[in-house]
C-alpha cells in the first residue's frame, strides 16, 4: 500500500481511478510520477472514534480512500437519543511533489442503510483547505422503506474546484455527517445508516485533479 496510513485496526483498500490526462480545455494534467504521502493530523467526531478510521493513497496518485469501522447513526426503538446524528472531521497533511497542486474533483461515498417505512436519512459532506472557506455541504437523502447498500457521488465542475495553494503547506479538512430520522415509523422499530468498511468494499474515495503551479 503505497503511502498508506492506518489508524487502528481498520484496513484501507487501495482504489486506482484514472482522471483525465492533460486537456487544454480543462487544465487537467497527468498525476505527478513521484508519490504523494497523506498523514492524518487529527481525527475527531462521534462517527470516527480513535482507531476506527484509515486513509490510504492509490498507487497511481489519482485518489485516496478513507474507511470507517464504527460510523453508524440510528433512531427509533431503544436507540440513544444522541445516536441519530454522527459526524467525522479529518484533518489531513498532504505532501505533493514540488511544482504541482491538487483539488478534489469528485468523491464517492458508500455505506449501508436499513430504514423502516416512514423513516429518512441523509449523508452530507464538505471539505476545505486550512485558511480558506469551507465548501457548501452536499446532501444525499434516503427514504424508507430501504434495506440495501447506498452510494453517493459529489462532482465539482472544473471552474469551481478549490485548489491547494502552490508552495504553501495547508492542511486539508474533510467534514462528513450522517443523520437518521425515525419519522412516522412505529416507535419500537429501529432505522440505521452506516458509512463504514464492514465488508471491506465500503469506503469513501476522493478523486484528485492535478495541475502545474505557475512558473514551473
Amino acid at each position: 500500500m503505497t503511502g498508506g496510513l492506518l489508524l487502528g485496526g481498520a484496513t484501507a483498500a487501495l482504489v486506482a481511478t484514472v482522471l483525465p490526462a492533460h486537456d487544454p480545455s480543462t487544465g487537467f494534467v497527468d498525476p505527478p510520477p513521484d508519490k504523494i504521502v497523506i498523514n492524518v493530523a487529527t481525527v475527531n467526531g462521534s462517527g470516527c472514534p480513535a482507531g476506527t478510521a484509515a486513509v490510504a493513497v492509490s498507487e497511481d496518485n489519482t485518489a485516496f480512500t478513507v474507511t470507517y469501522s464504527e460510523y453508524l447513526a440510528q433512531a427509533g426503538g431503544g436507540s440513544d437519543p444522541t445516536a441519530f446524528r454522527k459526524n467525522c472531521q479529518l484533518n489531513l497533511v498532504v505532501h505533493v511533489p514540488q511544482g504541482f497542486t491538487y483539488a478534489i474533483a469528485s468523491a464517492d461515498y458508500r455505506g449501508f442503510a436499513s430504514l423502516q417505512p416512514g423513516a429518512t436519512a441523509v449523508q452530507r459532506a464538505s471539505y476545505y483547505f486550512q485558511g480558506s472557506s469551507q465548501t457548501a455541504f452536499k446532501n444525499h437523502p434516503l427514504s424508507g422503506a430501504y434495506d440495501d447498500n447506498w452510494q453517493a457521488t459529489d462532482v465539482t465542475d472544473w471552474a469551481q474546484l478549490v485548489w491547494a495553494p502552490c508552495g504553501v503547506q495547508r492542511n486539508f479538512n474533510i467534514n462528513t455527517e450522517i443523520r437518521v430520522n425515525a419519522g412516522t415509523t412505529s416507535a419500537d422499530k429501529v432505522s440505521f445508516m452506516t458509512m463504514d468498511s464492514t465488508d471491506g468494499d465500503i469506503s469513501t474515495v476522493y478523486h484528485m485533479a492535478w495541475k502545474e503551479c505557475p512558473g514551473r
